[in-house]
């Protein structure tokens, strides 16, 4: 099996499900954050629409500077659902066409002149691409049920959805 087919299946599964929890982001509360060193609500849940198109959209290129990345409208959860539904179309879309070579192919995340990191391209869909987009959307469940908004199944049912 190709490794696409199954990334492009998580891919999928874990988008549904962060776009049901993106779906219960208070408008209300975007400004509301847990502690003063945190990050508002709305800073992670545009965090979270953002990733698929930073980190997986971008692969079919040898390197992505984030000073080039046109973000989109995050000023509202429509805005925000907006942006994750198109970061996670162009993902979609561009995974099937990457090769064997380029998977195994050295990718680069800068800014400007400055190199964050370099790694091969199916590491960065595991780490930067799922991984950081499950973790920031776990994240998003304890921002949620701090505020008393009841959460949705992620990988079974919850306690609000039992």
């Amino acid at each position: 099996m190709n490794p696409i087919d199954s990334i492009l299946a998580e891919l999928q599964h874990e988008a549904a499900t962060t776009r049901k929890m993106l779906e219960r982001v208070p408008e209300e509360s975007l400004a509301w954050k847990p502690h003063e060193k945190s990050r508002t609500l709305g800073e992670v849940a545009s965090h979270i629409a953002h990733l698929p198109g930073v980190f997986i959209a971008t692969l079919a290129r040898e390197e992505f500077d984030r000073n080039e990345y046109q973000p989109g409208a995050t000023a509202t959860v429509a805005d925000i659902i907006a942006t994750f539904d198109r970061n996670v179309a162009d993902a979609l879309a561009v995974l099937p066409t990457l090769t064997m070579a380029q998977l195994s192919g050295t990718w680069r995340y800068k800014y400007g002149e400055r190199v964050i990191f370099e790694m091969p391209r199916l590491a960065v869909l595991r780490a930067m691409g799922l991984n950081h987009l499950i973790h920031h959307r776990g994240q998003l469940s304890v921002y949620l049920r701090l505020l008393n908004v009841p959460l949705p199944p992620v990988y079974g049912p919850t306690a609000d959805e039992a």
